[in-house]
């Protein structure tokens, strides 16, 4: 069946950025150790989660029969694989200043790994099909939070008025622009590959009730680790609600509003991530980016006799 894609076109295409992260310090955010370490919280997240995105994407490209949903897959499976390393490299970053961080991933790989790998875990007896199609329809939710995501950090002022690290600031707002650029992929394929309805809205409202209990949990968790572990607090920090809402206050982090207002957008029928965000926003920062302008400019380099 072909996707409706009910917005003007727009390619995907990774961009080859690089980051040098000598100069960034632990504390990206000055003053604000909740702030940073719970926006930190994506590094130990997104290394896993997005090469699992990327391997789902490849056992679902034989049921693609839509050419331009094949291309913009493809696109979408480029820039993934590009955050995740990207990402993996600011845990290295971590790991240098003190702050390591692979007791939590590894719950993070188990995860996605072995609980959301090619086979239902446990031996559980769910058809092939039909597991590719929760997973397929994991993501889709999964992308709702990121373009929300990364909508706000295109537009989260409170940051730049607390003069944070420059090289943080455009690895997030880099990333966030690529999944404002790419809202609607993860959310076609699975339109396009889930089956007939009801079951395809079903099983896109049941994956939406797995996904946003679970990321919560992980964020808690994650910002909580961070914070417990930070080599250059004085003494042994706890994740608090409060100073969690101050930043939020301060717009150093996006309002628990926000976020929950995804879900019930996401749960209308007539719902299209097309509506999520500014497109034009997104391409004007990826024009103006440190790192992709220099990716851009080396590829343009990389093209002349």
């Amino acid at each position: 069946m072909s996707t409706p894609r009910p917005q003007e076109h727009h390619p995907i295409a990774p961009r080859r950025v690089a980051f040098d992260w000598r100069e960034t310090p632990l504390h990206w955010i000055p003053d604000e150790p909740t702030a940073t370490h719970v926006i930190n919280v994506l590094h130990l997240l997104l290394p896993a989660g997005e090469r699992w995105f990327v391997k789902v994407f490849k056992e679902a490209l034989p049921l693609v029969r839509d050419e331009q949903l094949l291309k913009d897959v493809k696109g979408f499976m480029g820039q993934e694989a590009t955050h995740s390393v990207q990402h993996s490299y600011v845990l290295d970053h971590l790991a240098h200043q003190g702050l390591d961080t692979a007791p939590y991933t590894r719950h993070v790989d188990f995860l996605f790994e072995y609980l959301l790998g090619e086979r239902p875990p446990f031996g559980t007896p769910v058809p092939e099909r039909e597991w590719l199609r929760f997973r397929l329809a994991l993501i889709a939710a999964i992308e709702q939070f990121t373009a929300v995501l990364g909508n706000w950090v295109l537009a989260a002022d409170g940051l730049d008025r607390v003069a944070p690290d420059p090289v943080m600031l455009d690895l997030l707002r880099w990333h966030g622009a690529e999944e404002v650029e790419h809202r609607a992929v993860a959310f076609d394929m699975y339109q396009h590959t889930g089956g007939e309805e009801p079951a395809r809205y079903a099983r896109r409202a049941l994956a939406m009730a797995v996904t946003a209990p679970v990321l919560l949990y992980l964020w808690a968790w994650g910002a909580a680790y961070l914070l417990r572990r930070d080599p250059q607090l004085a003494t042994r920090a706890r994740y608090s609600l409060r100073q969690h809402n101050r930043a939020a206050r301060k717009g150093l982090l996006p309002t628990w509003r926000e976020l929950g207002a995804a879900v019930p957008r996401y749960l209308r029928r007539s719902y299209h991530p097309s509506q999520e965000g500014s497109l034009r926003a997104a391409i004007a920062y990826l024009a103006s980016s440190p790192a992709a302008r220099t990716a851009a400019g080396a590829v343009g380099r990389a093209a002349l006799p």
